[in-house]
């Protein structure tokens, strides 16, 4: 299915330019997302958020954004505004009148769509390469995800039956959703051989009855939901002159930890990439992907891929303190020695480096250099590390960031929509929720203990009817909800906020960030809030 939400603002992590920078970086693909005035183009924006941030992270890059959705731009333009971000435009378009808009840049660095390409009609899919053919720079990028077979041919069944059902009633789509959802479930009652058959679309159909129908009508529902097998998404791109980089995701970079021996073994027997890919997804049952394409692949040298290594700055992206960490994906958990990863993660606690100064301090000790690249790729696949922009223009992108991120904390005085702020350290997005928000605008209007930030949170949630929820129980008295605020805002304090003032993600003019740290120079218990 098409992300949601949250899945889609994570989606910003991958269309970040230093991320994809460091996508090419690892695929050994020469780039030049790290030159000045760059182009950056996001088709089908949505509501904008992803481009707003981006651009204010950003400041050295135009970007530009369009979506059909007349309420989405309206809304995007307005963040933009608010935020003082002067570098994003937005454009109320179609794909087909898309390109005679007199104010895009004849080319651009990079193009990203993200939950765009399996939602379109065949038509409007032609037209999204024919742009990429004529707007995107040799050498430029493309970020695309989409859902992909064989990981949803179980479900096509299930996806006929039920766009048929709706399709025979009248009324509005959300009751007829209802209805073809509850027909769906009459099958199941009465043992459908189907449902029998395979057992995780009975998963699949519980999951959906609790979806937002509005979601389920954009995914589920779209008369033009494709998934595609690789190989059909790699030959649209080919008329443009596009090769395949690899995943946007690092950790699919390492093949050891997704597949087993024997597959690694069956993989390496296809010479041809494209028909290699569609047998990885047949291994892993892949069911959406989001790629990077190269129109131009410039392979680097020895020299030059150990060189771009050496210059890449890392930050610590999460709190981590004594013991082992927990890293699965595709095969379970990731063995990583703690002898190698724990030196690495304390020498970023004290302040952002690039891998360079970490072997000159001797954080390595005596590791290979395939070891080095191969635990830095895992660590910044699984979040523990992010990489960052270079210290030039930091302080711009501090002052820019900061105005972004007030604006997305005052929205979250009355919404929980916009779980994201931006990081001038990596010029990308950040995971922060409302509660952590609403701390950080308290210390910015001068409330300086975690004490004091939970009473400013509770005197934003009580008029406005919020109560706290704490282990299945919706907490009624104001002490009650003034606890678990204390208690969070203490544990806030304690590990995040250090993280977050080390990536940039602050509203105090004063706060120092790690960048500032090691380049002093570069810079002149879980709840949540129910109505």
């Amino acid at each position: 299915m098409l992300p949601s939400s949250t899945t889609r603002m994570i989606s910003f992590m991958e269309m970040t330019p230093s991320r994809l920078a460091f996508a090419a970086l690892s695929r050994g693909h020469r780039h030049g997302l790290d030159d000045s005035g760059l182009t950056y183009c996001e088709l089908g924006c949505g509501q904008g958020f992803t481009a707003n941030l981006l651009a204010a992270a950003n400041p050295h890059v135009d970007v530009h954004a369009m979506d059909f959705n007349p309420a989405h731009i309206a809304g995007a333009q307005r963040l933009a505004q608010e935020a003082a971000v002067p570098n994003v435009t937005f454009y109320e378009r179609s794909f087909e009148d898309f390109e005679e808009e007199a104010n895009l840049p004849n080319s651009f660095d990079v193009i990203a769509l993200h939950g765009v390409y399996s939602w379109v009609s065949r038509e409007n899919q032609e037209r999204i390469t024919g742009f990429i053919a004529r707007r995107l720079k040799p050498g430029g990028l493309v970020y695309i995800s989409y859902n992909t077979q064989p990981g949803w041919a179980p479900s096509m069944p299930l996806r006929r039956l039920l766009t048929d059902r709706a399709a025979q009633s009248t009324g509005p789509l959300e009751q007829r959703i209802d209805e073809a959802l509850g027909f769906a479930e009459q099958l199941k009652q009465a043992g459908a051989g189907f449902f029998a058959s395979n057992p995780g679309q009975l998963t699949r159909l519980s999951e959906m009855k609790s979806m937002p129908r509005n979601y389920l009508a954009h995914e589920f529902f779209n008369k033009d939901w494709t998934p595609f097998h690789f190989a059909d998404v790699a030959e649209d791109l080919a008329q443009a002159k596009l090769e395949f980089m690899g995943a946007a995701n690092p950790l699919d970079h390492i093949d050891d930890i997704c597949l087993s021996a024997p597959q690694r073994a069956l993989l390496a027997e296809e010479s041809n990439s494209i028909r290699r890919e569609g047998l990885r997804d047949i291994l892993l049952n892949e069911q959406f992907r989001a790629d990077v394409f190269v129109r131009g692949w410039l392979p680097q040298t020895q020299r030059g891929g150990v060189g771009g290594w050496f210059q890449t700055p890392f930050a610590l992206a999460r709190h981590y303190g004594t013991g082992p960490l927990k890293i699965s994906w595709r095969r379970g958990d990731v063995a990583l020695e703690a002898s190698q990863y724990e030196p690495v993660l304390h020498a970023l606690a004290d302040g952002q480096h690039t891998v360079r100064a970490l072997l000159e301090q001797g954080v390595f000790s005596d590791m290979t250099w395939g070891d080095i690249t191969r635990m830095l790729t895992i660590l910044t696949g699984a979040g523990y590390i992010v990489p960052c922009l270079p210290p030039t223009g930091y302080a711009d992108r501090i002052a820019r960031c900061r105005d972004f991120n007030m604006a997305v904390c005052k929205n979250a005085e009355d919404s929980e929509r916009l779980g994201f702020l931006a990081s001038p350290a990596t010029g990308g997005g950040v995971a922060v929720d409302r509660m952590e928000q609403l701390f950080l605008l308290a210390q910015s209007e001068g409330h300086q203990t975690p004490h004091d930030w939970a009473a400013f949170v509770w005197r934003i949630l009580e008029p406005q009817g919020q109560r706290l929820e704490q282990d299945g129980r919706v907490l009624e008295l104001a002490e009650e909800n003034l606890a678990v605020l204390r208690a969070r805002a203490h544990a806030f304090a304690a590990r995040r906020l250090k993280i977050l003032t080390g990536l940039g993600v602050s509203l105090v003019d004063d706060a120092p960030s790690q960048i500032e740290m090691a380049h002093p120079t570069a810079a002149s218990s879980k709840c949540g809030a129910v109505a």
